[in-house]
Formats: C-alpha cells, structure tokens, sequence
C-alpha cells in the first residue's frame, strides 16, 4: 500500500508558520522517552538529569524488578529499590517512598502548562494540517490497518480495492496497542539490561572477593612456614649448641692430660739426662751414690706413667637425628580438597578459596 504526507488543498499557512515551528520543536522536547507522548503531570527528574512520567518511571520499575509488584504496591518499596533511566541507562535508586520520594520538575510541569495553554488557543489555520492520504485514492485518509498484509491502508482500498477480501483493524487501535507493545518491550530491555548489569556487578563483586581471600590465605600460608622455620632455626641453634659444648669438654680434658704427659716427658728427658752423666762418673764411690738415687727416681717415673691412662671418647656418633620422616613430610604438605575449580557461573556469593 503506498501513501503519501500530504498538505490540504487550501494551503493554509500564514505569519503564524514560524511560531507553529517552534511549538513542534518544543513539543519534541516535551516527549516522554517511555511512553512517546507528551509529558504528564506529575513530571518527575532523575539523579541523571532526565525527565519522566511518574506513570511511566512505576511502569520501568516495575518491569524492572517484577518482585516489588506482588509485594501489594506498585510505587513504593524498601529503601534500596532500583531501576534504570531508559535515556542513558542512569542507575536510579529509590528511597522508602519509591517512584513517589523523586522530585518533580515544577519547570517542565509550568512549560507544559504553557504549552498545553499555547495549543489550545492556536488558530486552526496557523498550522496546515497534514494528512496520510491513499495514492490510489486521493481524496482518502488512510485509517485502517490491513491485518492480513500488515500495511495501512484506507476505507475505499478495502470496500473496492485489493485489500477487500482481507482482514482489517481500525487504524487507532492498532496504533495504540503496537505503541503499547512497543513501550512493554523497551520496559522489558531496559529490565534485562537491569539484570545482566547486576549480574556483572556481583561478578565484578566475586572478583573482589577472590582477590581478597587470596591475599588473606597467602598471608596466613607464608605465616604458618615461616613460623616452622623460625622452629627449625631454633632447633638447630640448641642442637648444634649441644654438639659444641661436648666438643669443648672432649677438647678441654684431652688438652689437660696433654699437659701433664708434656711436663712428665720434659722430667723424664731431664732424668734420662742426669742418669747419662752419671753412668759417665769412672770413680766407683760418686756414681754408686749418684747411681742409686737415679735409679730411684727412674722407678718414680716408671710407675707413675702407667698410673694414669687417659680414657679417651672422641667418638660423637651419637649426635645424630633422623630427619627422613620430617622431610617426606615437609615435602608432602598439601592443600586439603576443595572446591577451587567451580564455574564461576555456578558460584554463590560466598564462594572462597
């Protein structure tokens, strides 16, 4: 069906066309972005700047979180309730009074006021009146809508034309609830951006989270092994202290008799001396008198060397300790099983490491 924009034939413009020009441009400023028709009061302004129907700011909200509906009110709720601006997608949090704790615009509501004022005492020729008229039938509006070929059309089109076996609505009423769908389905997208936006927040969310217990596990890890290696640091400092302090007894008496076997050596040299210029004595008296006390004092020396045998232990066998078991187990430290590799998409919000 082909239709055209036409202007009546008597063409009636006048001075007024240019002030009929700024009154279009300020309706198109006066639309309501949900419901396309020019603002109805109350008129309300969200934190974004941009303007709604309180009629149609409810109708978003509740499309946007269908739970409050059947919570027995449409336009209030807690505090936290939530929507989006269908402008620029805004988020738009609500009070305990809902749709109605937005403020209105008393300036959009007094331009309307003047605007609605200006229409109606316009003159009817200040504006030439355009019409959809038929191509194939000049003279006609197009005021039905043609069902079965989904195209306008007009009353002669379907009395005597090709559309007059077909199925046809009244062109309005087909207007008004196409223009209704059309607004449930932006409420719908607008919805559905709500929620694929509050499903990225708690992702985002979990992220945070998983950082945060992440860096609070790695701490608690890192303190649990450096306190089994300050243990350990321990353990070896007495250890080891234990080993040296042995070491250092063995040391000290072993050094002792080394001593005292030195100073009866130097006696025993001494003597070996003092008995070799006595047996060089030729007159029999001096070394029969020499000679016993020489030997005396060999017999001295000779019993006191075998007196005293020192009993020496240097072995230090028996500081060893058996670190097999504590290493295999050192090495065989493990994370107890977990849920560390689920989905994030079957995650809940408490979801840890």
């Amino acid at each position: 069906m082909n239709f055209a924009l036409r202007p009546p034939s008597s063409g009636r413009s006048g001075p007024g066309g240019g002030r009929g020009a700024t009154m279009e441009n300020l309706e198109k400023q006066l639309l309501c972005p949900v419901c396309l028709e020019v603002f109805s009061k109350p008129v309300v302004i969200l934190p974004c700047q941009h303007n709604l129907c309180r009629k149609c700011a409810s109708d978003i909200f509740q499309a946007a979180d269908p739970l409050w509906r059947s919570r027995g009110s449409s336009s209030t709720g807690s505090s936290g309730a939530r929507f989006r601006c269908p402008s620029c997608l805004h988020e738009v949090v609500l009070d305990r009074h809902g749709v109605y704790g937005l403020q209105r615009n008393l300036l959009v509501e007094n331009i309307l006021d003047m605007f609605r004022q200006q229409e109606s005492s316009r003159p009817v020729n200040i504006k030439p009146e355009q019409k959809l008229l038929c191509e194939e039938h000049e003279e006609e509006k197009i005021n039905i809508y043609c069902l079965s070929c989904e195209t306008p059309t007009c009353s002669m089109c379907k009395v005597f034309g090709k559309h007059k076996d077909c199925d046809v609505a009244p062109l309005s009423s087909v207007y008004a609830r196409q223009k209704a769908d059309l607004s449930d389905s932006i409420a719908t997208l607008v919805a559905s951006n709500d929620h694929v936006q509050a499903a990225i927040t708690q992702m985002e969310e979990m992220c945070r989270t998983v950082e945060e217990n992440g860096r609070r596990r790695r701490e608690q890890l890192a303190g649990r092994l450096d306190g089994l290696a300050a243990i350990l640091d321990e353990r070896k400092r007495e250890l080891v202290g234990l080993i040296a302090t042995e070491r250092d007894g063995k040391l000290g008496r072993v050094r002792g008799l080394v001593g005292r076997y030195s100073d009866r050596l130097e006696a025993a040299v001494a003597l070996v001396e003092s008995a070799i210029r006595s047996n060089e004595e030729t007159r029999a008296p001096l070394f029969i008198q020499s000679a016993n006390v020489i030997l005396e004092k060999i017999a001295v020396a000779a019993r006191s060397s075998h007196a005293e045998r020192p009993e020496l232990h240097e072995d230090v066998s028996h500081f060893v300790i058996d670190t097999d078991d504590l290493a295999d187990m050192l090495r065989n430290i493990r994370f107890p099983p977990g849920d560390g590799d689920e989905d994030p998409d079957e995650c809940g919000e408490d979801s840890d490491l």
